[in-house]
């Protein structure tokens, strides 16, 4: 009785295990009666459900919390299931499965990290249904820390999108599925370019709506037969998430329609946004179920799923994380509009590699990035990169191919051949036109109507011989919108046969009823031009589509009668805005929106020379051929292996709640100084040195009023009075004002303008550390700091007496930062042969004499201790930014060095948590002022440390 009670107190903890849970009590109450015969079933069941539980954190504590109770009633059992039993519940596997995120969290919080060596592989390479963790006899299971190799050493890729790339019909009894693959889906096709030992993995939905009784024995028959994992959505969940927030607002927005009004699109709706959420929790547990985090790769595709990565980042830190986009991002203007721009961008950012069809869509995302969340990318070595807390994310810029071999196979199906043959009967003696897109807002169809009744109008001659076959796929969202773009389609089009039409011509053919594939290729092979006239596409794969079939196959030339010597020919008329324009330089490009220009493009497609058809067929032709979908997938692997590659060298530390978390990478080294642990070291030494930076650590970089507080004064003030510290003030500031903010600290030794002047006390002359013959390079660069402060509006120069600042702080985030690198170009240019260096701070750019840095001033402090009778044993030094970092590193090389006591205890500290040579932080200039306190009660109050 006692397990059955511990079984349903664990199955409570993970209610998705749906019909597992009847299973279990099922063959607990067969084995009451008949336990020899139901012992093998009984064993496997439980093995495999409490693996499973265990993957999620709240059945893990249930587990755990139930283990004395599991203990007692484990023994009372025969042998051959004690041992089972043991190695499942009370082996190390539940305590070390507790999820880390909220380990790290309060390790963050007290300053305590605890050290995780590299974990095995926590699973052979199993699938999961609802729950059911498959094939876990392998021994090497028992524990998941286990260190021996994989029984599997195949890559796996696990490919998750909106749906799965499976067709699924009722049968005709309405007993049962038959399932088959979607040939025509990108995600199938991708696999091509993932090689053959790479195993895939697909998750997604279905199209078809299962019912509750049916979903087992369908998520069984899709993993056995084709290794995918469906997702099941409520109807009401999934009509909000893809009806309302994906087709509301998502798509509308990154399609750059604004929700001006209820007509287009509608405002912001919490409760969408929280569905859009919520399935990406759902599909995120189905890849938590299949999932061996150490070695497999996850590629997540499209908007359906942009906070999907932050789910699986926080689940498993070092997760190899893909993420591809293939509609367009918009332009920060557009998308700073929608209320959850930071949590989807934040989300993305969890990801180790995002993915773009265009240079102009990664250039948005980066400037969103820059301009919301204030990080800048770089490009190392042909790679761009985001630095987000430690972590590359890398960009990728590549648009997806087609796949060639599935259209070369079609076209030789005897069903084109015989559609071939038709349509050339049917527009004998005419030249078609066509035109192949969805029925919505977006694709243009009615601006490419507009644009073939202009031609007739101006090119009268065309008229009986021109033929316009415009194919329009079904609408894939729904509402108002759809509704008046078939309307408006019809009536274009009913207008245009009715003024140019006669007897046995029909200028204009619409066909709105669903085709199969070998009926578009068909018409693809017949089309003398393809006219893509979207006003806003991701990609759009038609073009490459109708290049791949316009070069046919012998037998398709015997029944067009071309002659096979003569090279073949294709015209491309396509949108400025469609995400394959820039890769199509042989294409006509047009402004759809200008009817007149695409009017007189497609006259120019016709009368265009033969042998320039010819050309730019080929030159598309080639592109490709050698540009499919497989080299597209290839080429997203290798950067995704690349970006991955570091993982297990590194150190990640999760910190945040909800979509704001993200995961840190630190040194191995670094952690948060401990208040307590600085101390007492201060009360155990008796000779030390203290360096402080001034803006950013003891006064925070945001405060409009930079003058130190009267409590940061008396906190200095009481350091200093130490008779055995020497302690440091350094900052870029003039001397001038440092000099009077800090008058009343007798004691402390002030460097200005970050090293160029020193002065060791109040009452004692500032003398310069490095020798400067003259400033002549002054009359150089101020003149050109002056003519880019006239350019850009918010900065200004900053006139020291040893250097030059050029703040852009105030200016706008993108052009302050072209300016800044352009500047600094212009100035490394015109002063290389001065005796000054130009380097790039925080929204800055500064000129000063070469030497001068806040090392310069670390040497000098060691120097001044080591003057006295005893050798520093305790240094402390903190600063906040780039140029700190001169310091920690002159403090943390005199560790080995004469100038420090062998037993020193050397404390560099940066603010905030990001890669430093230091190796400590503080979160911002609150803890450091109160760090600072407790020092100096400390020295005041030996006996009492500070809270």
């Amino acid at each position: 009785m006692h397990m059955r009670v511990f079984v349903q107190n664990s199955m409570t903890a993970v209610s998705k295990l749906g019909s597992q849970k009847r299973q279990l009590l099922s063959y607990w109450d067969m084995m009451n009666g008949e336990r020899d015969n139901a012992s093998k079933q009984y064993n496997g069941i439980v093995s495999r459900f409490l693996l499973s539980a265990a993957a999620s954190d709240l059945a893990v504590l249930t587990l755990v919390g139930d283990r004395k109770l599991a203990s007692i009633t484990i023994n009372s059992w025969p042998n051959w299931h004690k041992e089972k039993s043991y190695s499942l519940l009370l082996n190390p596997l539940l305590s070390e499965m507790v999820s880390r995120s909220y380990t790290n969290l309060l390790d963050l919080a007290s300053g305590n990290f605890p050290t995780f060596g590299r974990t095995g592989k926590k699973l052979t390479r199993v699938m999961t249904v609802t729950g059911v963790i498959s094939d876990l006899d392998d021994e090497n299971t028992n524990s998941i820390t286990s260190d021996g190799p994989s029984s599997v050493s195949q890559d796996r890729m696990i490919i998750v999108g909106n749906q799965l790339p499976i067709h699924a019909r009722r049968r005709r009894d309405s007993k049962g599925w038959d399932f088959s693959w979607d040939e025509d889906s990108l995600l199938l096709q991708l696999k091509d370019g993932l090689g053959e030992d790479v195993e895939v993995v697909y998750i997604g939905c279905l199209r078809e709506e299962i019912e509750l009784d049916e979903q087992d024995g369908v998520s069984l028959t899709l993993l056995e037969n084709f290794k995918c994992v469906p997702t099941f959505l409520p109807l009401d969940l999934f009509s909000k998430f893809y009806h309302g927030f994906c087709k509301q607002h998502l798509w509308p927005l990154f399609h750059y329609l604004l929700p001006l009004s209820p007509d287009l699109g509608g405002r912001f709706d919490r409760s969408l946004w929280q569905a859009y959420v919520s399935v990406n929790k759902i599909f995120a547990d189905k890849i938590m179920e299949v999932i061996n985090p150490d070695d497999d790769f996850v590629w997540v595709h499209d908007y359906h799923l942009m906070v999907l990565p932050t789910f699986l980042r926080k689940r498993f830190n070092r997760v190899k994380l893909g993420f591809f986009l293939h509609s367009p991002f918009p332009s920060s203007e557009i998308y700073r509009t929608l209320p959850v721009r930071d949590e989807l961008l934040r989300a993305l950012l969890n990801a180790d590699l995002i993915g773009f069809h265009t240079f102009d869509y990664a250039r948005h995302f980066l400037s969103c990035c820059s301009r919301m969340l204030g990080i800048a990318y770089e490009s190392k070595r042909g790679y761009i990169g985001l630095e987000y807390y430690g972590r590359t994310v890398s960009i990728k810029i590549l648009p997806v191919g087609i796949h060639t071999g599935q259209i070369r196979l079609v076209l030789r199906f005897p069903e084109t051949e015989a559609r071939v043959a038709e349509l050339r009967d049917q527009f004998k003696d005419r030249i078609v036109l066509l035109g192949v897109d969805d029925m919505d807002i977006f694709k243009g169809i009615s601006l490419k109507l507009l644009a073939m009744e202009q031609l007739l109008m101006q090119h009268p001659e065309w008229r009986g011989k021109l033929v316009l076959v415009q194919i329009a796929n079904p609408a894939r969202g729904r509402g108002k919108d759809v509704q008046e773009v078939q309307s408006e389609t019809y009536t274009t089009t009913k207008r245009i046969n009715e003024r140019f039409g006669r007897p046995g011509y029909t200028p204009v053919i619409l066909i709105d009823s669903p085709l199969k594939f070998y009926e578009k290729i068909a018409y693809y092979v017949i089309a003398e031009c393809c006219l893509v006239t979207a006003v806003r596409d991701g990609m759009n794969l038609i073009p490459y589509e109708y290049v791949i079939c316009r070069q046919g196959n012998p037998t398709l030339d015997r029944i067009l009668q071309f002659d096979p010597s003569v090279p073949k020919k294709s015209m491309l008329v396509v949108s400025e805005f469609i995400g394959c324009s820039p890769s199509l330089s042989g294409a006509i490009r047009v402004n759809p929106w200008n009817i007149d220009s695409v009017a007189e493009a497609m006259d120019s497609a016709l009368v265009i020379q033969e042998s320039e058809k010819q050309l730019r067929h080929e030159k598309h032709y080639k592109y490709v051929i050698t540009h499919d979908v497989g080299y597209w997938a290839n080429s997203f692997l290798q950067d995704l292996q690349r970006a991955c590659r570091d993982h297990i060298m590194r150190r990640y530390w999760a910190v945040g709640f909800g979509l704001s978390f993200r995961v840190i990478v630190l040194d191995y080294t670094f952690r948060k100084l401990s208040v307590d642990h600085i101390v007492s070291a201060y009360k155990r030494t008796s000779s030390r040195a203290i360096l402080l930076d001034y803006d950013g650590t003891i006064m925070p970089q945001t405060s409009i009023n930079k003058t130190p507080t009267r409590e940061a004064i008396n906190t200095l003030k009481s350091l200093c009075n130490d008779s055995q510290n020497v302690v440091f003030l350094v900052s870029g500031r003039e001397k001038k004002t440092l000099g009077e903010w800090f008058s009343s600290c007798d004691k402390l030794v002030i460097a200005a303008e970050h090293g160029y002047f020193l002065r060791e006390k109040s009452d004692l002359e500032w003398e310069t550390c490095v020798s400067v013959a003259d400033f002549e390079w002054k009359q150089i660069a101020e003149p050109i700091m002056q003519s880019y402060t006239e350019a850009t509006d918010g900065s200004y120069i900053e006139t020291r007496e040893s250097a030059l600042v050029w703040h852009y702080q105030d200016a706008d985030r993108d052009f302050g930062s072209c300016q800044a690198k352009e500047l600094l170009d212009h100035l490394e240019s015109v002063l290389t042969n001065e005796p000054v260096s130009v380097k790039s701070g925080q929204h800055i750019v500064e000129v000063k004499p070469q030497g001068v840095s806040k090392g310069l001033v670390a040497e000098r402090l060691l120097s001044m201790a080591c003057q006295r009778d005893k050798l520093p044993d305790f240094v402390l030094c903190i600063g906040d930014d780039r140029s700190d970092e001169d310091m920690f590193e002159v403090i943390m090389s005199a560790k080995s060095g004469p100038n420090l006591s062998p037993i020193a205890e050397v404390f560099a500290c940066t603010v905030g948590q990001k890669p430093s040579k230091a190796k400590y932080f503080l979160e911002d200039t609150t803890e450091i002022v109160r760090m600072l306190q407790g020092l100096a009660s400390a020295a005041s109050n030996p006996q009492t440390l500070p809270e």
